[in-house]
């Protein structure tokens, strides 16, 4: 019995180590994520022939939000065939793509309104990620609802693209932060879970940390629409 259970607490420490393990690389590259997308926004702003061109041109802007969709796909739904390298590289990409579009946010929300939000937007994240980790709750029963809550917030915002009605944006946005909070618990706690069933190495890292960092991203970007004052 004592040779039984020495058994299964190796068992249960190795697989406590896979988790913290995988977790630190996760939120390592997700820091490494947002911190080349912040870079990329400030160099951008820096540039007024390159603002002028991305707030100017509709096409180019929209141009780079399918740039950004595609390297998304491209990572997510070929993961397993692509090497650490490149998964790598195509994260950067993504990171730093995205602080290209996001710079012109510089130019519709002040500074301090901008600092405050991602503020806040961390302290949720941290909170719900902490949640996701360290709850013994099964969160399977979280990723349909998520994901059709998310869906509908996707379509609800492409439609108000042609209908403009700032009470539906603000309907879509109190919807997306419920979302986006909600999707931060699970999807840490859905990695912690791969990570308990054997899953480690760069790629799944760099997949963990691509989601984690959309979520963070998309929870601010709701938030600033209530707390971000505008020019």
């Amino acid at each position: 019995m004592n040779e039984l259970n020495s058994g299964y607490t190796r068992s249960a420490s190795q697989v406590i180590v896979r988790q913290n393990a995988l977790l630190r690389q996760v939120y390592a590259w997700m820091g490494i994520g947002l911190a080349i997308t912040a870079f990329m926004a400030l160099a951008t702003l820096s540039s007024p022939v390159a603002v002028n061109t991305i707030a100017g041109n509709r096409l180019v802007f929209y141009g780079l939000m399918i740039g950004e969709l595609a390297l998304v796909f491209t990572l997510s739904g070929a993961i397993n065939r692509l090497s650490a390298t490149t998964a790598t590289l195509l994260f950067v990409a993504y990171s730093a793509l995205n602080g290209v579009t996001l710079s012109i946010l510089a130019l519709i929300y002040t500074a301090n309104s901008i600092a405050t939000t991602f503020v806040i937007t961390a302290g949720m994240f941290g909170a719900m990620s902490v949640y996701g980790y360290a709850t013994r709750r099964d969160l399977t029963s979280w990723g349909s609802f998520l994901f059709m809550g998310l869906i509908g917030v996707v379509i609800a915002s492409i439609v108000n693209i042609f209908v403009g009605s700032s009470a539906v944006s603000w309907v879509i946005s109190a919807i997306g932060v419920l979302v986006f909070t909600g999707l931060t618990a699970y999807d840490t706690w859905k990695i912690k879970a791969m990570a308990a069933q054997g899953t480690e190495g760069r790629k799944p890292a760099i997949l963990g940390a691509l989601t984690l960092y959309l979520d963070f991203i998309n929870l601010f970007l709701m938030l600033l629409r209530f707390t971000g004052n505008r020019r």
